[in-house]
């Protein structure tokens, strides 16, 4: 068959796509919109390297910090001094800065057009929208600056973030002293790079089954969708072979149309995606915001894109027509099919395991996973589903018959095209069985990503680290009068925090002096009698991995003579201060519930400690809300930021998971947000394309006789039975999967059926939400009009 028969063929069919009239346009055009969907989705799976790129390259240039292994760099006129003030409003990371430049020649930061003046401030967007609305009044007090201007787009990751530049003229004499507060000479100049351990086997893994489990659906929905108005297109293509076309010409013509609808829809995905790209700026998921410019998609992953939908819509038209015969005075598939083959759609899922199980047993501790059998066989194990699911509505279906008439209409319907209802119902059995099984992974890993706090939160709710030096009332009891005075704090504990050692300089032992009043001491240990001018000794962990043990306590002992903040190697000289310890040095334990278990050492009163070093102690104030009192912690936020700008006021968990493992979460959330979204609209261009097909038939019924209330019940049917028996399969597929899954990361097979239904329910939620919104053309279908022909 020569390559210009098949062109001939395949424009033939193109031409018949378009010039078929009313319904040859309606035809290409849903099928056009059907295959844009997915188009759009894979565009966008195409630009997400440039959207990591660009926000990487962003957040490079505006990096304003420098590894402790560079020299430091001197006073100059071209120096700023930047101090890192971040905190949070309502969950959301709001970025701060504060600056002090050194000379007219200081750097600007990006975005902006010339540093901030005395009490001025330059924000974002997004925080100056947020500062003008009522939800913004406590972070108004929080940042005590007049807004000067708007920080540009090259200076944000995204234009929803929270951020902003401050002047200061107080922070200079930091530098050196504290890690948030650096001299630098220009933007994104970052030093020595650090070196990247990349991510454990076991995080790759989930990231190659997260690409896996998002594009299957979109493939299956493309398939899907070429195929649109097939009944119609076989009795066409009958009337072609009435006029002399063979078997071989009919099928290429039959490729042709697909192909038509298969360009069409590239142009209407392009079209989607653009849409979305200019939409994309506005949208804000799980704390993420990207620019419309970030999203362009790489040219050559886009060409793939832009020649593998045609490739795919002709390939799955022809197999298609494998099983129907085209004769010229009609289509055999009118009649009852032959029964699917069960052997040949059971090996796919079997090869797919067959493909992972050389993989069990490696986690994180044995190399990387083969990214090619990774893939491959959780493809093979989705592509399952979508074989065994004809199979399974097929002989079920034909085994269905007594009921009322809704019920009969839609199991004949069901027994006459199952193949049909299965199709529709492919793509949201793959999402929801790949969907399974990484909840399945996730769960099962979590521990592994996952740390104790050693924090317990019904004893506190909320940390204040103070570091700032010089500040008297850090270490005074103003700090602890003043969180107990402020709206939502129902206690506060503060106390003041340091090192001491035997020796000035680079000292072998080190160990932590803790100062507080008596009250205060007692939330980290069990005191006996206790009065101010007390000190006392808690020792170490001895237990190997616990602690630093006998050598701390070596520094425990009355009447040694001690410094308070010594100087380390590398570090600055501090103003270390010499000091004797008490006489008497009672030792104590820690409480079980300790408020700071990592707290070990000297436990001193306020008259017994050393009175020089005070004012340069860290402190520490934990804080038990009021829950009774809205927005709590941002009335305790601002307090903190009034003592000291460079506080750190966080809340308390009790567990604490890896950033790697959270930022891959919220990926796989995104991604499923957007093939939901896929799912939900292409379910229902594909219902109204059957509807649609129906139409005659529906009116003829209806003209007969037939209620409407039957009929519509009869359509909810026939999605149901194909629906219950695709998530039913998912879930069998999705635990198969899940479990092998758990097995190569190491971690005991478990689950959580909880996950399961939750999955299984929003696959559920999704089809009936589309067979709701079809109602209302299924009744205007109904209407005797129908019945009208040409």
């Amino acid at each position: 068959m020569s390559a210009r028969t098949w062109a001939r063929d395949l424009s033939l069919g193109a031409r018949f796509a378009v010039t078929g009239g009313r319904e040859g346009w309606v035809r290409t055009v849903l099928t056009a919109v059907g295959v844009g969907l997915g188009v759009a989705l894979l565009l966008l799976t195409t630009a997400l390297p440039s959207v990591i790129g660009k926000r990487h390259d962003r957040d490079d240039a505006r990096t304003d910090f420098t590894f402790s292994s560079r020299k430091d760099i001197p006073r100059g006129e071209d120096t700023l001094v930047s101090a890192h003030v971040d905190t949070s409003y309502h969950d959301e990371e709001v970025r701060g800065r504060l600056l002090q430049p050194e000379g007219p020649e200081a750097p600007v930061p990006p975005g902006l057009r010339s540093l901030p003046k005395q009490g001025e401030m330059y924000v974002s967007p997004g925080l100056k929208k947020l500062l003008a609305s009522k939800d913004g009044a406590l972070l108004r007090e929080r940042l005590p600056y007049r807004t000067a201007g708007t920080i540009g787009d090259s200076g944000l990751m995204g234009p929803r973030e929270l951020a902003y530049y401050a002047y200061s003229d107080d922070i200079a004499r930091h530098v050196g002293s504290d890690s948030r507060v650096a001299r630098i000479k220009q933007y994104g100049d970052v030093g020595e790079a650090q070196d990247d351990e990349g991510l454990p086997p076991v995080l790759l893994l989930l990231i190659l089954v997260i690409f896996v489990v998002l594009l299957m659906p979109v493939a299956v929905f493309i398939a899907a969708a070429v195929r649109f108005g097939g009944e119609r297109r076989d009795r066409r293509l009958a009337a072609l072979r009435l006029v002399g076309s063979d078997g071989g010409m009919t099928r290429r013509i039959a490729a042709g149309e697909a192909l038509a609808g298969s360009v069409l829809g590239l142009v209407f995905g392009t079209g989607f995606f653009l849409l979305g790209r200019e939409l994309v700026g506005s949208v804000d998921l799980f704390g993420i915001s990207v620019f419309p410019s970030y999203l362009t998609p790489s040219p050559l992953l886009a060409l793939l894109v832009a020649l593998a939908v045609p490739a795919a819509a002709v390939l799955v038209t022809l197999f298609a027509l494998r099983g129907v015969v085209i004769e010229p005075l009609g289509v055999v598939r009118t009649a009852r099919p032959a029964r699917r083959r069960l052997w040949w759609r059971l090996l796919l899922p079997v090869a797919g395991l067959a493909m992972l199980s050389p993989m069990i047993g490696k986690g994180n501790e044995n190399g990387d996973f083969n990214e090619y059998l990774v893939v491959g066989g959780v493809l093979l194990l989705l592509v399952g589903v979508t074989a065994l699911l004809p199979w399974i509505v097929e002989t079920v279906v034909g085994r269905l018959d007594s009921g009322g008439v809704a019920w009969q209409l839609a199991v004949r319907r069901l027994q006459l095209s199952s193949g049909t209802a299965a199709r529709m119902v492919n793509g949201i059995a793959v999402a929801v069985a790949g969907a399974i099984a990484l909840q399945m992974l996730f769960t099962g890993v979590q521990d592994d990503f996952t740390q104790d706090t050693g924090r317990e939160p019904s004893r506190a709710q909320m940390e204040v680290d103070m570091t700032a030096p010089g500040k008297a009332d850090l270490v005074a009891g103003k700090v602890e009068e003043r969180f107990q005075r402020t709206k939502g704090v129902a206690a506060a504990v503060a106390l003041s925090v340091d090192s001491v050692s035997e020796r000035r300089k680079d000292p072998e032992l080190s160990s932590d002096i803790t100062v507080g009043t008596c009250a205060s001491l007692r939330e980290i240990a069990d005191l006996p009698s206790c009065h101010d001018g007390d000190a006392f000794a808690l020792p170490a962990p001895s237990d190997p991995g616990q602690g630093p043990g006998d050598e701390v306590d070596q520094l425990l002992k009355p009447g040694l003579q001690l410094y308070v903040d010594p100087s380390f190697s590398g570090s600055p000289k501090g103003a270390e201060v010499a000091w004797k310890v008490p006489d008497r040095l009672p030792v104590v334990k820690q409480r079980h519930d300790a408020l700071q278990n990592e707290i070990w050492g000297l436990l001193v009163t306020p008259s017994a400690a050393p009175a020089a070093a005070l004012p340069q102690m860290s402190g520490r104030v934990y804080v038990r809300l009021d829950h009774a009192v809205p927005d709590a912690t941002e009335h305790v936020r601002n307090t903190a930021a009034a003592l000291d700008p460079f506080s750190d006021a966080w809340t308390w968990v009790s567990e604490k998971t890896s950033d790697q493992y959270e930022a891959i979460r919220t990926g796989l959330f995104i991604g499923a947000t957007c093939v939901l979204a896929l799912i939900g609209a292409s379910l229902l261009v594909s219902q109204l394309e059957q509807l649609r097909e129906r139409k005659r038939l529906l009116s003829a019924l209806v003209a007969f006789g037939t209620r409407r209330r039957t009929l519509s019940l009869s359509v909810l049917w026939q999605s149901a039975i194909p629906i219950a028996l695709g998530l039913v399969l998912a879930s069998v597929v999705g635990l198969t999967l899940g479990a092998v899954l758990q097995k190569m990361s190491q971690v005991p097979v478990q689950i959580y059926w909880g996950s399961v239904l939750s999955m299984t329910g929003v696959g559920a939620a999704v089809v009936l939400t589309v067979t709701v919104l079809s109602l209302p053309a299924l009744l205007r279908l109904m209407r005797p009009e129908g019945l009208r022909t040409e």
